[in-house]
């Protein structure tokens, strides 16, 4: 736990402290006297002073605060007059403007210097991996498949989804993928956008190669003859003509990885005709994700006597290979489903009515079981370093992407398309340094980039007590010729206070709810 904290207060202090250096080095820029720069809210715990400035390390380390002299618009004219060239207040409104809007500035260019070093040194990032790509698919007909890593774009290296529009000059012509170790390149006539919708229906979701038999015996299934996780189920279903099974002891809680015996041999070799899947089935042997895990209470699972456990392997009289098969098959369904399940080694028949139920703008059709698929982890790889100046318009556009995507984000939470319980407080905050911190110290650093623009868009929102908020003062003062009437600016204030307890309180209720 100390240490998770220690990783909080590393991840969010330099974001607190650049932005509050924003509004700092501004201010001294015009002038203004800074009365107080404190990193964290409430009671101070460690203070100096240095010229006119206190210095502080306060005891609530989410956020910070510059206390500026004459900041009260209706204490104009209480400053006295040799003192006013010193007063935020009596500064000129474009100013005052850069002073307000130096805070978000500095972390865009926090981000930008972040992501600047990473591309000068190296970076570790995600694998761009195509989920399941099925026979009837687009991505298909065009020559993708299961677990293809996106390696070249146009003949041009990419290290992340953003690089594909960079490096694409407005045309995808080919894509370089890596398959089962090699490479391949694939014939694309598509404009980035048309790229990126088509990928998002194939998200990199794809199963350990472990199945169970009809006894309840876990068996790991691999191309070579050592037990290896390496390649997911879908993976060895590409041109594989034999695989090697091994037995599995079991199954670690946390991680999901299978735990082998120290010498695990073979204990069959099966010869791959056709889809792997059938193959294995008809050894009876059974995907994962083909057993349920839990059945929802009154469910029409629930209600026709499914179990944790029971092997689906039939629907509406059709063989079932994989889960999204089996949704498939309930959806094209009228009325009754009849599924055929194995139990404790016996198959057992079912009649099942699902639930109709709208989502979005979808109507679908529900039994209510979860499965037991046990999906593999993402990987990680480093990129090669770039030369300074291939890496000053890289890292521009990365975090012009941030505050696009950012704004984009929020956007669709206004809109309700993104559901409220996204949100996440300083819990969640918290979680994701720590395990990007543990993943490595580049991706640490890419995380702290991306939550330095979304506080820097953040801090631009037009809500009182805000950056933007402040910007939107100006603008009014513009446009009346004077700030406007304390009633209103206190009205304005309670309104922002409030919008922004209530933001806190349900990013609280998330962060409680999604971890205890």
């Amino acid at each position: 736990m100390l240490e998770k904290v220690v990783i909080f207060i590393l991840f969010l202090g330099p974001l607190v402290f650049f932005h509050e250096l924003g509004h700092f080095l501004f201010a001294r820029l015009f002038g203004v006297r800074v009365e107080v720069f404190s990193i964290g809210f409430g009671p101070k715990l460690f203070k100096w002073k240095k010229g006119d400035t206190e210095y502080a390390f306060s005891a609530i380390p989410l956020g910070g605060y510059v206390k500026m002299y004459g900041d009260d618009p209706f204490n104009k004219d209480g400053v006295p007059e040799e003192e006013r060239k010193y007063s935020f207040i009596h500064k000129k409104k474009w100013q005052r403007f850069w002073i307000v809007f130096g805070g978000p500035l500095a972390n865009f260019i926090l981000a930008f210097f972040i992501f600047f070093a990473l591309f000068l040194t190296g970076e570790k990032v995600p694998e761009i991996k195509i989920g399941n790509v099925t026979t009837e698919s687009k991505f298909y007909k065009l020559g993708f498949r299961s677990g293809d890593i996106v390696n070249k774009v146009n003949e041009h290296r990419i290290t992340s989804p953003s690089d594909i529009v960079l490096e694409s000059d407005g045309h995808i012509h080919s894509i370089t993928v890596n398959r089962l170790g090699e490479s391949k390149e694939v014939s694309v006539d598509m404009k980035p956008e048309q790229f990126f919708q088509e990928l998002v229906n194939y998200p990199p979701f794809l199963l350990l190669p472990i199945v169970k038999s009809k006894n309840g015996d876990i068996f790991l299934i691999s191309n070579s003859n050592k037990p290896s996780t390496k390649y997911s189920l879908e993976e060895l279903s590409i041109n594989t003509q034999k695989v090697y099974v091994f037995p599995v002891k079991s199954i670690d809680s946390e991680t999901n990885k299978p735990i082998f015996d120290k010498n695990a041999k073979v204990v069959r070799e099966i010869e791959v005709s056709g889809d792997l899947k059938e193959s294995l089935v008809a050894n009876d042997l059974y995907p994962m994700d083909l057993i349920i895990k839990s059945v929802q209470m009154k469910s029409p699972a629930d209600k026709a006597g499914l179990l944790a456990g029971d092997i689906i392997t039939n629907v509406g009289g059709e063989r079932v290979y994989s889960f999204d098969r089996l949704r498939g098959r309930i959806q094209d369904t009228d009325g009754a489903a009849s599924l055929k399940v194995i139990r404790n080694g016996k198959l057992k028949d079912f009649q099942i009515t699902p639930e109709v139920k709208t989502q979005g703008d979808e109507t679908v059709k529900l039994i209510g079981v979860y499965s037991y698929g046990i999906y593999a982890p993402g990987r990680y790889v480093t990129t090669e370093p770039m030369n300074f100046f291939s890496a000053i318009p890289r890292s521009f556009y990365r975090t012009w992407d941030g505050v696009v995507k950012t704004f984009e984000g929020f956007k669709k939470l206004i809109t309700a398309e993104v559901s409220l319980k996204n949100i996440g407080g300083p819990l969640s905050i918290g979680k994701v340094a720590s395990d990007s911190f543990n993943t490595s110290i580049s991706y640490f650093f890419q995380l702290m980039a991306l939550i330095s623009i979304n506080l820097g868009v953040i801090n631009l929102f037009p809500i009182p007590v805000l950056d933007g908020g402040h910007i939107v003062f100006l603008i009014l003062e513009a446009i009346n010729g004077g700030p406007l009437s304390r009633r209103k600016l206190e009205i304005a204030q309670q309104f922002g206070l409030s919008v922004l307890l209530l933001l806190m309180i349900g990013a609280l209720f998330n962060d409680f709810t999604r971890f205890f």
